[in-house]
């Protein structure tokens, strides 16, 4: 054989060896994947509910926002979800760029607020302000909206911020909370059969809110929950990992299958499934597009059930917070001034869903639309099955004494939420969110 032919055919072999083996690891039957084992969690207690003596006060109307930019005052950016618990925060900014009339103004800040619905890019903004910040002070702060018991996981930006020479810090105040909006929808037959669940798959963002309500209900029924998203445990309940809370409910109404490999206690049989989304842990509009285009889930258990889960927690980066104490204080007495007027006044509130409208930007949800499903319905689906439909909640002052437990003798009930949520969290994702994080 020539020397040509011999590099030939030294090529070919080496070209079978790399695509056979690769055949042979692709099909699992050798180095297969290790298997997580599915979890039985503690059942999950959340605080009760402790109203601040004064959160319902009613106070007089004040004239409403104009529609004209203040264009003066510090300015800060403050990026939100589309999530219905920020009524008080559209009235306080009166537009989606700080208004004339607006409390915001009169506290002397110019805020933008952003739609981001990407928890990730929520993460990587508060970085690069950080790092923006470093370089000039003058930049305007950021902050963000996210749901409280999502924070402990949400936290693992910390390792980020502290190479940029700071830390994650919370806005010491909430401009209210979910209420029913955020909910786990599933077939009927969960609500009397828990355990029909079992070797179901929910779709949701994990390691945030709505799979905490999943999370939350398994435990309270003893159900397994298997924590990961690319095995299928058939006694246990099962997710499926979407991008945001939006593409969680798509992901049911298209019902595309994902590919799985099965465990079964523990092991990796080889065997691979397809899963579909059978329930979703999802908030509006995602709730009002399942019964709307699909139908076929009812409510298992939402926000209302456990009315404590979720506030409106607003966090920044400490390096901002520390330099701007008068602005901090005049951000919350803008919220706080706010609440009071939404809470109060359906002049307010009709006024506050119609910046949302703008804020959002979904052409076709006018302002009565997000109002329609901040108050919460009862709705029925394309198959005809009635559901209820969003649900949330303003907070004024007296709202945050309570949430925070700075009434006499009061209970820090976001500190329990943190903490309950965070050590959960902890144990199904020790890798992205370490013991530390709670």
């Amino acid at each position: 054989m020539t020397t040509r032919g011999k590099i030939v055919l030294g090529a070919l072999l080496v070209a079978l060896l790399y695509f056979g083996i690769n055949k042979v690891v692709s099909s699992g039957l050798i180095f297969k994947k290790a298997a997580t084992e599915s979890v039985l969690l503690n059942s999950i207690e959340l605080p009760a509910a402790n109203g601040g003596s004064r959160s319902n006060v009613v106070v007089p109307l004040a004239p409403l926002p104009s529609t004209t930019p203040a264009e003066k005052g510090t300015p800060v950016v403050w990026e939100v979800m589309a999530w219905n618990s920020q009524m008080a925060g559209m009235l306080a900014n009166g537009g989606p760029r700080t208004t004339q009339g607006s409390s915001m103004a009169a506290a002397g800040l110019d805020m933008q607020i952003v739609r981001q619905d990407d928890v990730a890019k929520m993460q990587a903004d508060l970085v690069k302000n950080a790092l923006d910040l470093q370089q000039n002070p003058e930049t305007p702060g950021l902050l963000v909206s996210i749901m409280g018991d999502g924070l402990p996981a949400f936290s693992a930006v910390q390792t980020q911020l502290e190479k940029a020479g700071t830390s994650l810090q919370i806005i010491p105040y909430s401009v209210g909370k979910s209420f029913g909006e955020d909910k786990l929808m599933g077939p009927k037959e969960w609500l009397d059969n828990p355990k029909a669940a079992l070797g179901k798959t929910i779709a949701c963002y994990l390691r945030d809110g709505d799979q905490n309500i999943a999370l939350k209900w398994c435990a309270d029924n003893g159900l397994k929950v298997n924590p990961d998203e690319t095995t299928y445990d058939p006694e246990a309940v099962n997710f499926l990992a979407a991008s945001d809370f939006l593409v969680a409910a798509e992901k049911y109404i298209i019902g595309k299958p994902e590919q799985r490999v099965k465990v079964v206690n523990g092991k990796n049989t080889g065997v691979k499934v397809d899963v579909v989304a059978d329930a979703v842990a999802t908030w509006t509009p995602g709730d009002v597009n399942i019964a709307r285009q699909k139908g076929g889930l009812v409510n298992i258990v939402s926000t209302k059930d456990y009315s404590n889960q979720m506030p409106n927690i607003m966090v920044t980066t400490k390096r901002w917070y520390d330099a701007h104490p008068k602005e901090v204080e005049a951000l919350m007495t803008a919220f706080a001034v706010a609440g009071d007027q939404v809470k109060s006044h359906p002049e307010a509130l009709s006024r506050a869903a119609d910046i949302s409208a703008q804020v959002y930007g979904d052409k076709d949800k006018p302002g009565a639309y997000w109002l329609r499903y901040y108050k919460g319905v009862s709705e029925a689906d394309r198959n005809g099955e009635v559901v209820e439909l969003g649900g949330s909640k303003a907070f004024n002052f007296a709202d945050n004494l309570a949430l925070f437990g700075l009434n006499e003798g009061g209970t820090n009930i976001y500190a329990a939420v943190y903490k309950t949520f965070g050590d959960v969290q902890s144990r199904l994702y020790p890798a992205s969110c370490p013991a530390t994080c709670p």
